[in-house]
């Protein structure tokens, strides 16, 4: 069994804004692999399937970011899924250049609020697919700068990581070894 979450904020002014890239993403994967629609469920949106034999949970917390453990811990003690082996998180990464994709297993949250309200549930070891966003001109327009939306040239760039991620998600699930996810996606 399998648990991917995508990583965002819950109603109309954060759709489609940088730190809905999680959102977005869960939702372009559910679509192509034709999961049902997402029903409440955890103080989340959850929609399950089974994709090559195993069992594919996509969760979009609707706690807000800075609480998204609150409703990821749910999922993984109802499920018993081991976070080590069977959960994948999908966010925006201010610290990444635009359009950029990195895959980690561990470390810290990066002063992601998300992550860090993961790790303070789950620990610091599941499966990381950062998005990069870019970065505001200056840290005190960062706030601004995750809350607001893509312009036409940015969008441009983020689409075609918006399928790499699709099609990286298709490798977890046909169980292709991290390490070879690792190689084929942190590209230079």
């Amino acid at each position: 069994m399998k648990l991917i979450v995508g990583l965002g904020n819950p109603g109309k002014e954060y759709e489609k804004t940088r730190h809905n890239v999680g959102f977005d993403i869960i939702d372009e994967f559910a679509e192509k692999n034709g999961f049902n629609p997402f029903k409440e469920k955890f103080q989340g949106l959850l929609t399950e399937k089974t994709v090559n034999g195993e069992k594919v949970i996509l969760l979009k917390p609707q706690t807000y970011m800075n609480l998204s453990g609150n409703s990821i811990v749910q999922v993984v003690k109802f499920y018993k899924i081991d976070p080590m082996e069977d959960l994948i998180v999908v966010y925006d990464d201010m610290d990444l250049p635009l359009g950029k994709l990195r895959v980690k297993m561990n470390g810290s949250a990066g002063g992601h609020n998300g992550i860090k309200s993961i790790i303070s549930h789950l620990g610091q070891d599941f499966m990381r697919v950062k998005c990069g966003i870019g970065k505001a001109k200056n840290k005190d327009e960062n706030i601004n700068f995750v809350l607001g939306r893509f312009t036409k040239e940015e969008s441009e760039v983020i689409n075609p990581m918006f399928s790499s991620v699709i099609s990286l998600l298709d490798d977890v699930l046909k169980n292709t070894q991290i390490d070879k996810i690792m190689q084929k996606y942190n590209k230079k």
